[in-house]
């Protein structure tokens, strides 16, 4: 296995955008829905609307190139080439800081905070508060490598993010994820708590839980959270966890079909007043699925889902390294701190944000840049 670090610049094929334009021109549409909200799903004639302007306005080459100022690389972990962005910071002060997307989620999440991280100065903060950033693009997802043998789930992830802090020369370092870059910063605090400063997540996905008598207005919340996404949200996650090979046939084939899988999730996860293009760009959501759709990824991050769930399939962490929390409203299941103390035994910084949700980094970029500043000003 090489350890080399190599330098990376997205760069999509003229053929590859050819044959999507041409896909979403021939697109076969199934009928309305029946009902005048999205209780039956993402709607047509929305779906219709993006899929028209991604075809005929949106423009890749100059979203490409806003992504690409960005540096950029690849290497090999545990056989598999892992894409990372990798910003390093002028100020001496700087602390590495490496920030986990997850699904349907990708590096795109951060495209708003990583120069205020690396740059406060330029954005009005301290040169005390610098970060050299790196975001890794989880096995499977965007630009890395997509397993070819299955155990690739969140400990191996995160044991592979351990190797890549290392090789990049960082002996301390901190960590901060949602969704999915929750639970390998999780396991990433636990299993390389020598070099891990310090954890920050906004979602405690392997928490269960634990309600003694009238439950807390912080529990019933979350609780209502639970119910909502087990009656109405969930169906995508059965479906990815028990069979994404049949789900990737479609959405691999579809550019409307695989919008409309990832596009739903950020109407029901955003805090957006009932619509996501209330909180981010229609450019912003499409290079998000962009990075799905140019890299054919929807069977193989579909696979994590796979991977994690079922008996046995991931391991109860015990977490001692400093732990903060942000509780961002519209979060799927907000966070309960007397739940979590079980297995993050040092919490020692908890936040209720006021607005945001599930996206943290892109839909609040200052909230999010705010808070990290906070957590980990503690730490240095």
């Amino acid at each position: 296995m090489s350890t080399a670090i190599r330098p990376f610049r997205i760069a999509i094929g003229d053929d590859v955008l050819a044959d999507l334009k041409s896909r979403l021109r021939n697109t076969r549409w199934p009928e309305a829905e029946l009902v005048s909200d999205w209780s039956q799903g993402a709607p047509l004639q929305w779906i219709q609307e993006v899929c028209r302007y991604w075809c005929d306005d949106y423009d890749w080459r100059r979203r490409e190139a806003a992504l690409n100022r960005f540096t950029q690389f690849t290497t090999e972990i545990d056989g598999l080439d892992i894409h990372f962005l990798h910003v390093r910071s002028s100020h001496p002060e700087a602390m590495p800081l490496i920030i986990t997307h997850g699904w349907p989620g990708s590096v795109v999440e951060f495209h708003k905070v990583i120069e205020p991280l690396t740059n406060p100065t330029a954005h009005g903060g301290r040169a005390a508060d610098a970060f050299h950033v790196v975001c890794p693009s989880l096995p499977g997802f965007g630009f890395s490598s997509k397993p070819a043998t299955t155990g690739w789930g969140v400990d191996r992830i995160a044991r592979a993010w351990a190797e890549l802090m290392s090789r990049l020369g960082y002996s301390r370092y901190g960590a901060q994820g949602g969704d999915w870059g929750s639970a390998v910063t999780t396991s990433l605090g636990a299993q390389d708590a020598a070099h891990c400063a310090g954890i920050h997540i906004t979602l405690a996905m392997s928490v269960r839980p634990a309600v003694e008598g009238e439950p807390t207005p912080e529990e019933a919340r979350a609780l209502n959270g639970i119910k909502h996404y087990a009656d109405w949200d969930s169906g995508y996650s059965k479906q990815q966890s028990t069979r994404p090979q049949t789900l990737g046939y479609g959405l691999t084939d579809s550019p409307a079909g695989q919008a409309a899988w990832i596009l739903e999730k950020f109407w029901a996860w955003t805090d957006c007043e009932g619509h996501p293009e209330n909180i981010l760009s229609r450019d912003e959501l499409l290079d998000n699925v962009m990075l799905y759709w140019v890299t054919g990824t929807a069977a193989s991050s579909a696979r994590l889902y796979w991977e994690s769930f079922g008996p046995g399939r991931r391991t109860a962490h015990k977490v001692t390294v400093p732990t903060g929390v942000a509780v961002f409203p519209k979060e799927i299941v907000a966070p309960v701190r007397r739940w979590m103390e079980g297995s993050y035994t040092n919490i020692c910084h908890w936040t209720e944000m006021p607005k945001g949700g599930h996206f943290a980094a892109f839909e609040q970029p200052e909230l999010f840049i705010a808070e990290v500043h906070r957590f980990f000003g503690t730490l240095r």
